[in-house]
């Protein structure tokens, strides 16, 4: 949702993208292709990647659960999976644009799912919330950033919608771990473990083709959401973030093409993550100097953070954002926070 105050022009590669959920694909090299499925009005497509994997494919991700994706994956079946089947479905984190169709794939094609064990659990559980009513816990924690009944409201009635867009798990999967080695189509491709956006994201390295499946930890054009959820209201997941973009810098060399799940492959991978980096540091110090002004709710920081209006629909989506800043400025020991007498948060700046 928000994106970095520091510009910064990627270098696309010069390929059309294929129309998103038709089923058609574009050649990234040999045996590598990529596809798009339909998302929503905020972003309109996520990539889809096909590895060809001997007689089999590998396929990185899936969609959302939707009429207009199974259409454009059946599509494919029928081009490509009736003659060589896919092996396994690598789902990079467990957002519903990215797992939603995971469960179907591994059912329709009998393949494995493979996803970083705190990803598929997370999921899982997130997906149990369909026909429960919004926590009072949630609904306390989004009254105390300061979000009004209107936006409090529309959390309430959206509560379990998660489930909806996720097709019925596979039952068992296997889990990937920061390091482990995957051989696909007689190259080796090594897990590079994110965090921030989701708990265990998973991006995929391969030194021989100089490609790097970035999913969402890396995009070319906004910032990832980094936020803080209800249900561990104490994270600090921009720390977390930060951290592992520097790691990822350190582990893959900036001469790779960056597959995102997002927009259009790029290369300048360091260039990129350096501006991500500025822009959320900019930020912080920006909110920083507010604090020092004087107390703030969370949404009292919103036009600090956004460069658009904060309506009731993305007031929870806002208040994670901001509080993930804040939460990192505490943890840095430049910010407190205190409660006051109608359960309202209030952060105050400590001098650095």
């Amino acid at each position: 949702m928000t994106s970095t105050s520091r510009p910064h022009q990627p270098l696309y590669l010069d390929l059309e993208a294929p129309a998103t959920g038709s089923g058609e694909r574009a050649e990234i090299m040999g045996g590598v292709y990529w596809a798009t499925m339909p998302v929503g009005p905020d972003l309109a497509a996520i990539n889809i990647w096909l590895l060809r994997d001997g007689d089999h494919w590998t396929v990185v991700d899936t969609g959302l659960r939707s009429s207009a994706a199974l259409a454009a994956w059946r599509q494919i079946s029928d081009d490509l999976f009736s003659a060589a089947p896919p092996k396994r479905v690598i789902c990079t984190h467990m957002h519903p644009d990215h797992a939603g169709l995971s469960g179907w794939l591994a059912e329709e094609f009998n393949t494995q799912l493979l996803m970083s064990r705190l990803e598929y659990f997370t999921l899982r559980t997130l997906a149990w919330d369909i026909g429960r009513p919004a926590p009072q816990q949630a609904l306390d924690f989004y009254r105390a950033a300061g979000l009004d009944d209107d936006a409090v409201d529309h959390y309430r009635s959206r509560f379990g919608q998660f489930g909806h867009m996720i097709y019925p798990l596979p039952d068992s999967f296997h889990a990937l771990g920061h390091g482990q080695r995957i051989e696909i189509n007689g190259h080796e491709w090594q897990v590079v473990i994110g965090s921030g956006h989701s708990p265990e994201h998973v991006c995929l390295y391969c030194p021989d083709l100089k490609l790097f499946i970035s999913g969402d930890q890396v995009l070319p054009r906004i910032s990832s959401n980094v936020s803080v959820y209800s249900y561990e209201p104490d994270a600090d997941p921009l720390s977390d973030w930060l951290f592992t973009l520097a790691r990822i810098k350190q582990i893959v060399p900036n001469d790779v093409l960056v597959l995102p799940s997002h927009g259009r492959p790029f290369h300048g991978l360091h260039e990129r993550i350096d501006a991500l980096i500025a822009g959320h540091e900019e930020s912080l110090r920006i909110m920083h100097a507010a604090l020092l002004e004087r107390p703030m709710r969370a949404v009292d920081v919103f036009p600090l953070l956004f460069k658009r209006a904060i309506t009731a629909e993305i007031g929870m989506m806002a208040a994670g954002e901001t509080l993930a800043h804040l939460a990192c400025l505490k943890v840095r020991g430049l910010a407190t926070v205190t409660t006051d007498d109608d359960r309202i948060q209030w952060w105050s700046g400590i001098p650095a």
